[in-house]
C-alpha cells in the first residue's frame, strides 16, 4: 500500500470511529502525521464527497460522508430518473428510463430535450413543466402514449446543485398507469352497477355491455356479443362493435350477422372442441393460426364454419383478429351469453379484471331480468286462471293492497280496481255495519297467522249500486303472504 492509499485509509478509519467528528489537530495526533499533511489529504477526500465538515469556531471539523453517490441513487430506485444541467441536456439517466426509451446511454447522454423528442421528458406538456421550475421542486402527473397504449405518470422537477457548484435539474417519473386505470375502473364499476340496476325492463341489456365495453378494450375495438338460449342449446348474436367493424363484416359476409343463430350444440359440443355450456364461465383465450404457427384451429373454425371460410380468413387479416378472450356470461350456475373479445398478436388486454367484474355486474342484471320476466309470466297465467274462474275472487298482496280482481267479482258486485284499491276501502263500502267490518277484520289477522282457510258465513254485502247480496267470504292465504278471496 501507498504513502497516499495509507493516509487515505488511517483518516477514513479515524473518523468511522469518532462519529461526532474530528479536527485536523484531532487526526494528525490519530495518524500521527503532521497536520499540513493530514490537512492536505482531508481536503481531496472533501472534493471526492467522502467527507464533509463544518466551521465550529476557529477550527474545522471532518466526519464521515452521509451522502449517497448519485449512481448509488439511480440504480436503486424503480422510477425513472433523468438528469439535465441548465441548458436542457442529459447528463446522467438511469437504466430504468434506457429500458422504457429503448435507447442506450451513449444515445442520451449529451442530447438536448429541447431538440430531440425523447419519450415522456419531451411531450409538451412535460417539456412546460421543466422549464418551468426555478429554484422550488415541482411535481405534476403527466400522460404518454405509446403503442396505442396510455402511461401516466407522477413527474417531480428537483432542482439540483452538482458538486462542482453547477446547477441543473433532476426529474424522477413514477409510473402511476395502474393507479390510475385502477381508480378509472372503480368509478366506472360504481356507475354501471347503478345504471345496471335503473335499466328499464324494456331495454336491452346485451346492447347496453356492449355499448358499455368500448371504454375497457384498447383502441380499435373488436368485439361481438351472445345472448345464450337454454332451451335450445344455442347462441344468438346480439351485437358486433365497433361500427366499422360491423359494416367491414357485413360487407365480406354479405349480411348482418346481428340476430343470427350460432349452433353451438352442434359444432362446438362434439370433437374435438367438447365443449359444454358450463366451460364457457371463466376467461380464456383462443390463439389462431395462421398468426400463431403452432395453433391447430383458425378464425373459421371458431366461427363454427357458419361463414364461408375465404370470408372468415380475409375477416382475420383484414380486423387483425389473432386472439379472442371468450368470456361467459354467469350467474350461480346459469349462462346467459358470451362476449368475444378480438385482438391482434401484439395487442394486450390490459383490464381484465375490471372487465370480468363487468361481466358479473351484467350477468346478475341478466338473471334478475330474467327472474322478473318468469314472475310475470306467472303472474300474468295466475290471473288468466282466476279469471276463467266462474266464481268472484279477489286477490290482495302482503300490504294487503287490492291486486286483482277477476271478471266475475266485478260483473256480480259493480266494484273494479277503478273504484276501490285496498281492502280496508272496500271493506268500508260493501260493509258499513261495523260489526260486519270487526268480524272481517278479525278474519284477515286470524288468517294472516295460521294461514289456515277461515270462513264466515253470511255477511250482507253492498253492491257498487248500493244493492245489497248476501254472500259468505272465505280467505285463502298463499305462501308467498298474499291472499285470495273467494264470495259466494
Amino acid at each position: 500500500m501507498t504513502e497516499v492509499q495509507e493516509a487515505y485509509t488511517a483518516i477514513l478509519k479515524s473518523l468511522k470511529s469518532s462519529p461526532r467528528g474530528l479536527t485536523i489537530t484531532d487526526l494528525s495526533r490519530k495518524i500521527k502525521k503532521d497536520r499540513n499533511f493530514t490537512a492536505k489529504y482531508l481536503e481531496v477526500l472533501h472534493a471526492e464527497g467522502k467527507v464533509e465538515a463544518r466551521q465550529v469556531g476557529s477550527a474545522k471539523v471532518y466526519w464521515l460522508s452521509q451522502r449517497v453517490p448519485m449512481s448509488a441513487f439511480l440504480c436503486f430506485t424503480k422510477n425513472m430518473i433523468i438528469i439535465l444541467d441548465l441548458n436542457m441536456n442529459i447528463v446522467q439517466v438511469n437504466d430504468q428510463y434506457l429500458t422504457f426509451s429503448e435507447l442506450s446511454r451513449e444515445d442520451l447522454v449529451g442530447r438536448n430535450i429541447l431538440e430531440n423528442g425523447l419519450p415522456i421528458i419531451s411531450t409538451p406538456e412535460a417539456l412546460s413543466l421543466i422549464t418551468s421550475v426555478t429554484k422550488e421542486q415541482v411535481i405534476h402527473d403527466v400522460r404518454f402514449s405509446k403503442n396505442n397504449f396510455d402511461f401516466f405518470y407522477k413527474m417531480e422537477v428537483i432542482p439540483t446543485l452538482f458538486e462542482e457548484k453547477e446547477k441543473g435539474l433532476t426529474i424522477v417519473l413514477e409510473d402511476i398507469t395502474e393507479k390510475k386505470r385502477h381508480l378509472k375502473n372503480m368509478e366506472f364499476l360504481a356507475r354501471t352497477a347503478e345504471e345496471l340496476v335503473d335499466l328499464p325492463p324494456e331495454s336491452d341489456i346485451y346492447a347496453y355491455i356492449a355499448d358499455q365495453l368500448k371504454s375497457l378494450v384498447p383502441e380499435n375495438p373488436r368485439y361481438y356479443i351472445h345472448s345464450y338460449d337454454e332451451t335450445e342449446g344455442q347462441f344468438i348474436f346480439r351485437a358486433i362493435e365497433d361500427e366499422k367493424t360491423r359494416e367491414g363484416v357485413t360487407q365480406l359476409f354479405g349480411f348482418n350477422p346481428v340476430g343470427m343463430k350460432f349452433p353451438v350444440k352442434d359444432f362446438f359440443y362434439s370433437a374435438p372442441f367438447h365443449e359444454n355450456a358450463f366451460t364457457f364461465k371463466e376467461m380464456r383465450v383462443m390463439h389462431f393460426k395462421p398468426f400463431y404457427e403452432e395453433e391447430e384451429y383458425s378464425f373459421y373454425d371458431a366461427c363454427a364454419h357458419i361463414f364461408p371460410k375465404e370470408a372468415c380468413e380475409q375477416a382475420s387479416l383484414t380486423f387483425n383478429i389473432a386472439k379472442i378472450y371468450l368470456t361467459g356470461l354467469v350467474w350461480q350456475e346459469q349462462l346467459f351469453g358470451l362476449v368475444g373479445i378480438c385482438l391482434g398478436k401484439d395487442e394486450k388486454l390490459e383490464n381484465k379484471q375490471a372487465i370480468l367484474s363487468f361481466f358479473r355486474q351484467a350477468s346478475i342484471a341478466l338473471a334478475r331480468r330474467m327472474t322478473e320476466q318468469r314472475l310475470s309470466r306467472s303472474e300474468q297465467k295466475f290471473k288468466e286462471f282466476v279469471s276463467a274462474l266462474d266464481i268472484p275472487v279477489m286477490i290482495l298482496d302482503k300490504q294487503n293492497t287490492i291486486f286483482y280482481l277477476n271478471r266475475k267479482f266485478s260483473d256480480e258486485f259493480g266494484y273494479d280496481l277503478t273504484t276501490i284499491s285496498s281492502w280496508d276501502l272496500w271493506a268500508e263500502k260493501a260493509f258499513p255495519d261495523k260489526n260486519a267490518q270487526k268480524i272481517l277484520e278479525e278474519m284477515v289477522k286470524k288468517n294472516e297467522k295460521d294461514t289456515s282457510e277461515f270462513q264466515k258465513e253470511i255477511f250482507e254485502l253492498t253492491c257498487g249500486d248500493n244493492t245489497k247480496k248476501p254472500v259468505s267470504m272465505k280467505l285463502i292465504s298463499f305462501s308467498d303472504g298474499m291472499k285470495g278471496i273467494i264470495i259466494q
